[in-house]
């Protein structure tokens, strides 16, 4: 059964035409011990690799071909004391949990999963660069990738340094190309 965030989003934002990347889920939980969460495996299948209104980059395990195959090369990021200090004050009982970046911007934020617990119970960390002086660069987000992107696309929240137009006409374009490109929808706004 399809996730329901996958579902919103795929109203939001629609899939490139060659469709998403096919990528052996066991094989990488079989090599790397890591398991990921239901959402972004669909995620990663009806969408793959590529980039969300020309801002967010998502990245994917390797898939032959593909730039932004990188996620499990990226590993855990180098935060400073400060930045760590300031997420830890964000969770539950202060302790930082592994780190993984999945979704980069053009403004160069970048989105974590906070590794806690089971892969579905995963919460995403947005590390804005770009904030007005006393305001703390970090967003936690109580969802995963798929809800953090309906959120973005919607304008329920603003984890990153620009905003993505709430109006609508979104568009993924794969890493495959422009000819994945599906015809922007009418009335589409830039963020």
């Amino acid at each position: 059964m399809p996730h329901p965030a996958v579902i919103r989003l795929r109203e939001l934002l629609p899939p490139p035409r060659s469709g998403g990347d096919a990528v052996d889920w066991e094989q990488i939980e079989r090599t790397t011990g890591l398991a990921f969460p239901a959402d972004y495996r669909e995620f990663v299948e009806l969408y793959g690799g590529g980039e969300i209104d020309e801002y967010l980059s998502v990245s994917t395990p390797p898939v032959p071909g593909s730039p932004y195959g990188d996620l499990l090369d990226r590993g855990e990021p180098a935060l400073s004391d400060r930045d760590r200090e300031e997420l830890c004050a964000f969770l539950s009982g202060g302790a930082l949990p592994p780190l993984l970046p999945f979704v980069d911007s053009a403004s160069s934020d970048v989105a974590f999963w906070l590794r806690d617990g089971a892969p579905d119970d995963w919460r995403a960390a947005v590390f804005r660069r770009q904030t007005p002086h006393g305001t703390s660069r970090w967003t936690v987000f109580d969802g995963g990738v798929a809800a953090l992107c309906v959120a973005a696309l919607t304008g329920e929240v603003h984890p990153f340094s620009e905003r993505l137009s709430a109006s609508g006409g979104h568009e993924f374009v794969s890493w495959r190309g422009v000819e994945d490109r599906q015809p922007p929808a009418p009335g589409r706004h830039g963020w």
